[in-house]
């Protein structure tokens, strides 16, 4: 395994719970994350119910789904339900810190399958009659099958597809942070503005996790970021001014989205499958990244022998999905003043219409079903939301 990212780790306990010996090498001195919180959908989590894991992970995070979509003066567009949402996807969705649920994949492992500071590639990736070879500062090893989670800037992805074009950027920056905010009682929210976008989100552990982008030239960054974000978002409704003047500067973590305009051919080549980012970055705006890592895992461990089926499976589907969440970031990251105009003015026609209008968006997505059992939990029932 090249990578211990939630794909990589999602993938290595897979594999391990289907009897084989794992080995994941992780470049950065440790497994915590650089990130924030991440948002799990029900295909993900019915993914993590294959590994044992779904439970665990549904009592650690924080329901979403009561809260809405608002304008930057406060208005609301459109009103969800956590219960609406898990009637029609058959589960929740949650939202949980990556460090969290990086600690409980890892668990899942053998010790010392985890070697962090190893910088690997691949030297060889070998076909039927040959193993795959993986170099490493400490010497080559011989794999049966070598799993590359390695990210959107994926060394792996561009020694077996030299000549595919590279990951464009998106044309929009992002912020998070996640800190307490004590005092301030607020519905989940993402709001929408005129090429700029918030979002506010309570976990479960009474921090607030809180993320905004905008559409801005790549490669730049404030000397202050906190300051940045007061500058573009200050002036927004509360609980916004609020999260900022709570948040210090380094609190903020400020990334460019890239994402892979061009799908590759496979998403694998011999011996060697890429999953995730690696294999089909998109932006953040369908919150799908992660999850597709997740499933990605998932029948990957199903497929392990063939990985022509794997590409078979996961190839279409992250691809629709991919483009998907470009046509979502166009949308709600629009500049023109006419345009946002007809953008909310059709949003708020839909919401009065019904919610499960909106929800529409995520038939064929949150809906999804791994190919090996269990499908579910039955702690998944939406009459537990009101237990928690």
């Amino acid at each position: 395994m090249i990578g211990g990212g939630i794909g990589g780790l999602t993938a290595a306990a897979a594999l391990h719970r289907s009897g084989l010996r794992v080995t994941v090498l992780e470049r950065a001195p440790s497994l915590r994350p650089i990130g924030a919180a991440i948002s799990l959908s029900p295909n993900a989590l019915r993914a993590l119910d294959v590994i044992g894991l779904g439970d665990e992970i549904r009592d650690l995070a924080a329901w979403q789904g009561d809260g809405g979509l608002r304008t930057p003066g406060g208005r609301w567009l459109s009103r969800s339900s956590a219960e609406a949402a898990a009637a029609r996807f058959g589960g929740p969705l949650v939202l949980l810190h990556r460090s969290t649920l990086v600690e409980r994949l890892a668990a899942l492992l053998p010790p010392n399958a985890v070697r962090t500071a190893a910088d690997a590639t691949v030297a060889d990736p070998g076909d039927r009659d040959r193993l795959a070879r993986v170099r490493t500062p400490e010497g080559e090893l011989e794999a049966d099958l070598v799993v590359a989670a390695d990210g959107i800037h994926s060394v792996v992805r561009r020694a077996l597809f030299p000549d595919h074009p590279d990951p464009v950027y998106s044309g929009f920056t992002t912020w998070r942070l996640v800190i307490p905010v004590p005092g301030v009682a607020f519905a989940s929210h993402e709001t929408w503005g005129r090429g700029r976008i918030w979002g506010t989100h309570p976990l479960k552990d009474g921090r607030v996790y809180a993320y905004a982008a905008a559409v801005a030239p790549a490669a730049g960054h404030a000397a202050d970021e906190r300051a940045e974000l007061l500058h573009r978002y200050g002036d927004w409704h509360d609980p916004i001014p609020a999260v900022l003047a709570a948040a210090r500067p380094e609190d903020v973590l400020r990334h460019d989205v890239h994402h892979i305009a061009e799908p590759l051919p496979a998403y694998h080549r011999g011996r060697v499958a890429l999953l995730g980012d690696a294999a089909h970055a998109m932006p953040p705006n369908l919150g799908q990244g992660g999850n597709q890592a997740v499933e990605d895992a998932i029948v990957l461990a199903h497929h392990n022998q063939d990985l022509a089926a794997y590409t078979a499976a996961r190839l279409p589907r992250t691809t629709a999905i991919a483009r998907k969440a470009v046509k979502v970031a166009r949308l709600n990251l629009m500049r023109n003043r006419a345009g946002t105009a007809v953008r909310d003015a059709t949003i708020l026609a839909l919401s009065k219409a019904g919610p499960a209008l909106l929800l529409r968006g995520f038939d064929g997505i949150a809906d999804w079903r791994p190919p090996q059992p269990p499908y579910a939990s039955r702690r998944t029932q939406v009459g537990e939301h009101n237990e928690r």
